[in-house]
């Protein structure tokens, strides 16, 4: 089978950026098993709750949930099993530092294919207050009649 070209969408944290300042993001692979891969490509996976560490200089993504493979049988692996990140050993250290500030912590934004492959985008993230998650609904709602009343004049 050929290997698929191009960025396929599977899973997205859409919490993710209500609840937090996206500063940085990073793309990573994953180290899966094969039964996981197949249920990513089915789009059994889930990113609610998840959030991923370094440990012993190595990234670990942890509350990712994978569905178990229909057809996998006894290959099948726990859907909650901290999943090992590939990452360059210079971004591991620079995410470390970066994690050991005040307020931020590592949060997996997406999950999708590029050319076959599972990847991870990953993102250096501060927590929002509530009255910053306040501003962002006041903007996005005043966008929202800006574009309205521009459409019933141009209508008119």
């Amino acid at each position: 089978m050929a290997r698929q070209k191009g960025v396929k969408p599977v899973a997205s944290n859409r919490r993710a950026r209500h609840d937090y300042f996206v500063e940085e993001t990073y793309e990573c692979g994953l180290a899966l098993h094969g039964t996981e891969v197949k249920s990513i490509r089915q789009g059994h996976v889930s990113l609610k709750e998840s959030f991923a560490r370094v440990k012993d200089g190595e990234a670990f993504v942890e509350g990712m949930h994978i569905s178990p493979y229909e057809q996998g049988n006894i290959f099948n692996t726990d859907p909650m099993r901290p999943k090992k990140l590939l990452l360059h050993k210079a971004e591991i250290r620079k995410l470390l530092q970066q994690v050991q500030r005040k307020g931020y912590t590592l949060i997996p934004l997406q999950l999708y294919l590029k050319d076959g492959r599972v990847k991870l985008e990953l993102g250096v993230c501060m927590g929002k207050h509530l009255h910053d998650k306040r501003d962002a609904a006041a903007e996005r709602d005043m966008k929202m009649q800006a574009a309205r009343a521009v459409r019933h004049q141009s209508a008119d």
